[in-house]
């Protein structure tokens, strides 16, 4: 029986509490009430592909890099460094064929790429 799609993403945090916060206020990732634990995310693609150990497609110290699907990039641009958040796109990332990409990092430095599928 295959896996049906993306389930969780878990990760370690300085303070949990912060950075749940963060998530569903910039990017409007976790659930809406803090006692709860599903986020009831859209459906559509999902992409799983392991890097090469020698890749530079993000830091070297970073062995986890979590792409996120954003279907209004230029809005979600804008509302992030109104935030004061550092995001950084380049030409060289997009491509017709596979769509547009911007990277930022959460207040611990984990690093986000965010995801606009083609049309």
């Amino acid at each position: 029986m295959p896996v049906l799609g993306f389930g969780g993403y878990f990760r370690r945090a300085k303070d949990p509490t912060a950075m749940k916060a963060w998530y569903l206020k910039h990017l409007g990732i976790g659930p809406a009430k803090p006692e709860d634990h599903v986020w009831m995310a859209g459906g559509g693609p999902v992409v799983f592909e392991p890097f090469p150990q020698d890749s530079t497609y993000f830091a070297a110290e970073n062995q986890v890099m979590v792409n996120f699907r954003v279907s209004e990039m230029d809005a979600l641009i804008a509302e992030l460094r109104a935030a004061g958040i550092d995001v950084e796109t380049r030409a060289e990332w997009d491509h017709p064929d596979y769509g547009r990409f911007a990277r930022i990092h959460d207040p611990e430095g984990n690093p986000i790429e965010l995801w606009q599928p083609p049309a």
